[in-house]
C-alpha cells in the first residue's frame, strides 16, 4: 500500500474526474446508435443506418483527431482553464443535443460535444503522466484505465434507468459531467512546458502539422497505424452496430427470464418490455468482463512481445465480434462478447506499448500524440460499415420494407418503425417474433459477420507480414 502514498492529490483528483467523464460519455454513447435509428414511438429519431454511421463515424473520428491541436491549446493556456472550458461544452452539449431532431442539427451538436471531449482527453492524460514517476507510472496508468472501465460500465447502467424518456439520458450525462465542476476546485495545475511568448497559437498549429508531415515520412510507423486502423474499424462495431443488431434480431427472453426469477430488479429496470432485455445492457457486459479479467489477461500477456500479443488479441477480437452476429440466441451473444473482450484486453493495451518501443528516443511523445491517426481512421471506416454496409445487409427496417413490397402488402403511410413492423406481422397473421425469424431465414442479416471477420483477419495477416518483413527487430 505504500506506493499509493507516493501519488500526489492531483493524481487522485484527475482519476476521479476521468471516472465521471467516462461515466457521462458512455452513459449516452452506448445508447446513441439506438437513439439515432430507433422507432419514433420509443423516442428514437428514425435516422437511416447510413446517417447514423456518418454521425458516429465522422464525429467520433474528429474527436480523436482534434487532441493533437487541443493539447497545444492546453499547454499554452493552462490545463485547468481548458478543463473548465471542456466541462462547459460537455454540459451544454448534453443539454442541447436532444433539442435537435434533424440530421444536420444532430450532427453539428455531436461535433460540438466532440470538441468538449477533444479538449478534455489530452489534458487528463498529460496530468496522469506528470503526476507519476518511473516508479509509479505502471500502476498509475493501471489505476487510470481501471477508472475508464468502471465509468464505461456504470454509465450505461445508470442512464438506462431513465430510458423511458429518451431526452433524460442526455440530461443524466449532463448532471454527471457537472460533478467535475466541483472536483475542478481541488485540481492543482501540474508543471507544464509553456510555449514561448513570441509563438502565436497559429504558429504552434503550423509546427504541429509540420511535425505530422515528418511523421508520415516514417514508413514503418505509418504502415503500422494503417494496420491498426483495421482493428479499430472492427472494434468500434461494439458501439456502432452491436446494440442495434441485438435490438433488431436477438431473442433476449432467456436472459430476461433468468433475471426475472433471480434478480427481478434487473429485469424490471433493464428491459424494453416483458421478455425483451435492453440491447445496451447486453453489450455493456464487455466492460464488466474487462473489469473482472483485465488483471488476469495482462499478467498472461505481459511477457509476450507486443506484436505477438496484438496478433493474438486482434484475431480473438475478430472471432468474438463476428460471433456476436451469427446467432439470435442471447446466451451465445454473451459468450461471443466475452471472447471479444479477452481479445481486446490482450491486444489493445499493447498498441501503445509498441509505439513507445519503435519511436525514436527523442520523439516518443510526438509519436504517441500522432497515434490518433489509426483511431481516427478506424472510427470513420467503422461508421461506413455500421452505416451503409449494415443498411444494405442487415438493417431490419430496410429488410421488412423490402419483404412487405415482395409480399404485395399495403402498409399505411406515416407509421413509426415499430408500428410498420407490427402492421406487416398483423397482415401476415403472425407474431412479431415469428416475422423476425422469417426475415432472418430469408435475408440472412447475419452475413455481416463475414465483413467484420474479413477486416479483422486482414489486420492480423498484415500485422504478421509487418512483423516478418518490415519490422526487422522487436525493440
Amino acid at each position: 500500500m505504500s506506493i499509493f502514498s507516493k501519488f500526489p492529490r492531483t493524481f487522485w483528483v484527475a482519476n476521479t474526474i476521468e471516472l465521471f467523464e467516462r461515466w457521462a460519455w458512455y452513459g449516452f454513447f452506448m445508447l446513441f446508435a439506438n437513439y439515432l435509428t430507433g422507432s419514433s414511438d420509443m423516442g428514437g429519431l428514425e435516422f437511416s443506418q447510413a446517417e447514423k454511421g456518418t454521425i458516429m463515424g465522422v464525429g467520433t473520428g474528429i474527436l480523436y483527431f482534434l487532441p493533437v491541436l487541443t493539447g497545444a491549446i492546453a499547454d499554452r493556456y493552462g490545463y485547468k482553464k481548458v478543463l473548465l472550458l471542456a466541462f462547459v461544452i460537455y454540459t451544454s452539449a448534453f443539454i442541447l443535443l436532444p433539442m435537435f431532431s434533424t440530421f444536420t442539427g444532430v450532427f453539428l451538436m455531436y461535433l460540438y460535444l466532440a470538441l468538449g471531449a477533444a479538449l478534455f482527453k489530452p489534458v487528463i492524460s498529460a496530468t496522469i503522466a506528470k503526476t507519476t514517476t518511473d516508479e509509479t507510472a505502471s500502476i498509475g496508468f493501471g489505476i487510470f484505465y481501471m477508472m475508464v472501465n468502471i465509468g464505461a460500465f456504470f454509465g450505461p447502467m445508470v442512464t438506462l434507468l431513465f430510458k423511458g424518456t429518451s431526452h433524460l439520458i442526455f440530461y443524466v450525462s449532463a448532471a454527471i459531467i457537472a460533478v467535475n465542476f466541483i472536483l475542478l476546485l481541488f485540481y492543482h495545475e501540474p508543471p507544464r512546458e509553456e510555449s514561448a511568448p513570441k509563438d502565436s497559437l497559429l504558429k504552434t498549429f503550423a509546427t504541429i502539422f509540420r511535425n505530422m508531415g515528418g511523421i508520415f515520412k516514417d514508413t514503418k510507423f505509418l504502415i503500422f497505424l494503417l494496420i491498426v486502423a483495421g482493428f479499430w474499424t472492427m472494434y468500434n462495431q461494439l458501439f456502432f452496430t452491436l446494440p442495434i443488431f441485438i435490438s433488431q434480431w436477438v431473442d433476449t427472453s432467456a436472459l430476461f427470464n433468468f433475471f426475472n426469477t433471480y434478480l427481478p430488479f434487473i429485469s424490471e429496470n433493464y428491459s424494453v418490455s416483458p421478455g425483451i432485455m435492453d440491447s445496451e445492457f447486453v453489450t455493456n457486459m464487455d466492460a464488466l468482463y474487462i473489469i473482472a479479467f483485465q488483471i488476469l489477461v495482462s499478467s498472461i500477456v505481459m511477457k509476450m512481445k507486443p506484436l505477438k500479443s496484438m496478433m493474438s488479441g486482434f484475431l480473438v477480437c475478430s472471432i468474438g465480434m463476428s460471433l456476436t452476429l451469427v446467432s439470435q440466441n442471447v446466451l451465445f451473444t454473451l459468450v461471443a462478447i466475452l471472447i471479444f473482450a479477452l481479445g481486446e484486453m490482450a491486444g489493445s493495451p499493447k498498441i501503445t506499448e509498441y509505439i513507445g518501443r519503435i519511436a525514436p528516443a527523442d520523439k516518443k511523445a510526438l509519436y504517441m500524440g500522432y497515434s490518433f491517426i489509426s483511431v481516427f481512421l478506424g472510427n470513420v471506416m467503422a461508421g461506413y460499415i455500421s452505416g451503409n454496409v449494415y443498411q444494405r445487409m442487415s438493417d431490419k427496417v430496410t429488410i421488412v420494407k423490402d419483404y412487405a413490397t415482395e409480399q404485395g402488402l399495403h402498409i399505411p403511410e406515416g407509421l413509426s418503425n415499430n408500428a410498420y413492423f407490427a402492421e406487416v406481422a398483423r397482415q401476415m397473421n403472425i407474431s412479431s417474433r415469428e416475422l423476425t425469424n422469417i426475415l432472418w431465414d430469408i435475408y440472412s442479416p447475419s452475413r455481416l459477420w463475414m465483413v467484420l471477420f474479413a477486416i479483422g483477419l486482414v489486420a492480423v495477416i498484415a500485422l504478421f507480414i509487418y512483423d516478418r518483413v518490415i519490422s526487422t527487430k522487436e525493440k
